[in-house]
Formats: structure tokens, C-alpha cells, sequence
């Protein structure tokens, strides 16, 4: 398709957004592929790279494509269905949905448990906890960044296990820890920040989804305390009430 194709009175930005957009439905973009290159996209329609990378901004702020810093420009994946039910594991939803699931880890750090944490935790405040910081991505497309605060006391080393096994499943296991449930889930909307848009592969300021969650074991004792970070284009809330 070329400039002469674009109908009367349409911006050339998005002649070339809706061009990208036709090429994503019909398949000639496969989700999570590499569109081509601000300067072979210019000369395929016909216009200059600023055209273009209004048309790609436009494509990114509905969700469709994703600019990864250095690389290039990616179609987004179709959004993850997540139910959220008691029993909530990264790895079986995104496989449940066809995605290949992969969790990296940012850092473990100690860290004490304030009056908020030890109250959700029901320790002491000023006990020594475990606080682990990872990426969960879905068929290599980022979904979340994850905080997780465990009692160090109960669970010695943990950062050292869960950066060998990377999943908090196998990780509790090591523990002797077989199962978990979700005793809590609270759900509100925030705007992503400086760090967390550069993990998440996103631009500043856009909207995410913040899950703040209690795991407990299979006495109901509190196992951890976790603030999640999701990007809100690439998920989708699926509220399971039969299992909550």
C-alpha cells in the first residue's frame, strides 16, 4: 500500500496506523513478531519516519504493538485472561491460555516487616522477612512485576531457592510447603512508574492494575504478602467466584 491509496481527507498518520492494524488482522503481523523498521515502514507508505512513529504511538497506546527500547517495535499478544480464584499460579494461567510462561528475577533483598506487612502477616513489626522482586512474562511479552514479602525466620535462604527454581510454587515446596491458597485479593488501577515501566517495557505514566494479595497455607497460617504490577493492556480480570 502506498500514499496514492489513502482516502481523501484521512491524516497520513493514521492511513498508517490503520495499514499496520489491517496487517496485524489479516496475519501478516503474528503476534508478538517484529514490525518492520521506522525507515522501511516510511518507505512503504510513502511518508516521513514522524508519520510513522505517530501511527506506531497511536498503535501502542490501544494495546496492539509494543516499542521495546533498542529493539524495536512488537505486536502485542492478545490480553491473558487471569482468573482470580484461591488458587492463583502465573505458570498455570498463561499455559492454560496457550502462552509460555517465564519468571525473572529482579532481586532478593532482607527486610524488616513494617506495622502494615506484620499485621498481614501476623508477626511481629520489626520481624526479618524475605522480599523478592521478579518479572512474569507470557510468551516473552512482560505482564507484571511482582513484590513478595515471606517471614526470613520461616522460610531461611528463601532468595537463594526461589533464584535457582524460579517459581514461588517450587520454591515453598523446598519448605516442605506442598499447597497455598489466596485468603485475600484487592484490586485497584494506578498509573506505572519510572522503574517499573522500564522493566514492563512500557511508557511512563501508563495504566496499570495492582493486585495486593495474602497466600496462606494449608492451616491458614500467612505465607507471604504480595503487590503486584500489571500493565493493563495486557490483561484481563477474570473474577472466579465458584472457587473464592
Amino acid at each position: 500500500m502506498t500514499i496514492q491509496d489513502k482516502p481523501t481527507g484521512v491524516a497520513l498518520w493514521r492511513h498508517v496506523a490503520d495499514g499496520i492494524e489491517r496487517g496485524i488482522a489479516d496475519g501478516r503481523y503474528g503476534a508478538g513478531e517484529k514490525l518492520p523498521g521506522e525507515t522501511e515502514l516510511a518507505d512503504i507508505y510513502r511518508v516521513n519516519r514522524h508519520t510513522v512513529r505517530r501511527a506506531l504511538a497511536t498503535l501502542a497506546e490501544r494495546g496492539m504493538v509494543r516499542a521495546e527500547r533498542g529493539s524495536g517495535t512488537y505486536v502485542e499478544s492478545p490480553k491473558l485472561a487471569y482468573p482470580l480464584r484461591s488458587r492463583t499460579r502465573f505458570s498455570e494461567i498463561a499455559g492454560a491460555g496457550g502462552r509460555e510462561p517465564q519468571a525473572q528475577l529482579i532481586g532478593a533483598w532482607d527486610d524488616v516487616a513494617t506495622r502494615d506487612l506484620a499485621r498481614q502477616l501476623s508477626l511481629k513489626a520489626g520481624a526479618p522477612l524475605i522480599r523478592i522482586e521478579a518479572l512474569r512474562l507470557a510468551d516473552k511479552t512482560p505482564i507484571c512485576v511482582g513484590t513478595n514479602w515471606l517471614s526470613a525466620e520461616r522460610l531461611p535462604d528463601f532468595g537463594k531457592v526461589y533464584e535457582r527454581v524460579r517459581s514461588m510454587t517450587k520454591a515453598l515446596a523446598h519448605y516442605g510447603i506442598k499447597d497455598y491458597r489466596r485468603a485475600s485479593t484487592r484490586v485497584t488501577a494506578g498509573i506505572i512508574d519510572a522503574t517499573d515501566a522500564t522493566r514492563l517495557g512500557v511508557a511512563l505514566g501508563r495504566p496499570i492494575l495492582i493486585v495486593d494479595s495474602i497466600d496462606v497455607d494449608a492451616d491458614g497460617t500467612p505465607l507471604s504478602a504480595t503487590h503486584s504490577r500489571f500493565v493493563a493492556e495486557r490483561v484481563e480480570f477474570v473474577v472466579d467466584s465458584g472457587s473464592l
